[in-house]
């Protein structure tokens, strides 16, 4: 997306070798946190009614509302990422079988490690995911400082051997809620680009490039492109 280029300038400071602008190193290292807090309290308190009326949706097939899975943090901290529960209480077995049945998902879950086609999904998940509604406990991530709104996508602990490359971009941030990767592909790409994107985010961190990423976001959830 061409809103969302990185700006390249001589005049950079180096976190952990990674260049930033003055600007940005001094937005990383303290007011972005800030910003997170007060967002994160204030989102908190408006979606409550949400987050019940889906959690009481997803309970009804006897399951827990609310999901839980390791995830990759900064400095390679490994914290408990929350979510909305979207897929069948089995999940995990249900994925082993189906790609040990299936040449053709198991080598599309081998590159992007997601599947177009999901048979883990559930009804009601559909239409969460489809809008991205089931990270929205995530927020409670960015509350406790696991995470922030804008940064690198997450991973699972069980994927860093495929995130490989120049990596300090992702694990000297936050991992974020939404980011440059998610709105410039989204589901259009495999899992290993992720690394491109995440280190040209950490460049240019900036209050600017978050409050574009955060529009551009709610552009693609709109149009419901996730799955």
């Amino acid at each position: 997306m061409k809103d969302l280029e990185m700006i390249e300038t001589h005049e950079a400071r180096s976190l952990r070798g990674v260049p930033l602008r003055p600007a940005s190193y001094y937005y990383g290292l303290g007011f972005k946190r800030m910003i997170d807090l007060l967002g994160a309290a204030v989102l908190l308190t408006l979606m409550s009614p949400v987050f019940l009326f889906f959690w009481l949706s997803i309970r009804r097939d006897g399951g827990p509302g609310f999901y839980s899975q390791q995830r990759v943090g900064r400095n390679g901290k490994i914290f408990t990422c929350w979510k909305l529960r979207s897929m069948c209480v089995n999940a995990e077995q249900k994925l082993a079988e189906y790609i040990a049945t299936d040449p053709v998902a198991a080598a599309e879950w081998a590159v992007s490690q997601k599947l177009k086609n999901d048979p883990r999904i559930t009804s009601i998940g559909r239409i969460i995911r489809k809008y991205s509604i089931d990270e929205l406990p995530q927020i409670w991530n960015v509350l406790r400082g696991d995470m922030s709104f804008v940064g690198p996508r997450p991973f699972m602990p069980s994927q860093q051997e495929l995130y490989s490359g120049d990596t300090d971009g992702y694990y000297l941030m936050r991992p974020g809620i939404t980011g440059l990767w998610q709105v410039s592909c989204r589901n259009d790409a495999s899992f290993a680009t992720r690394v491109i994107y995440d280190s040209r985010y950490a460049q240019d961190v900036s209050l600017v490039n978050d409050i574009r990423i955060c529009l551009a976001t709610v552009r693609v959830v709109l149009r419901g492109t996730g799955h």
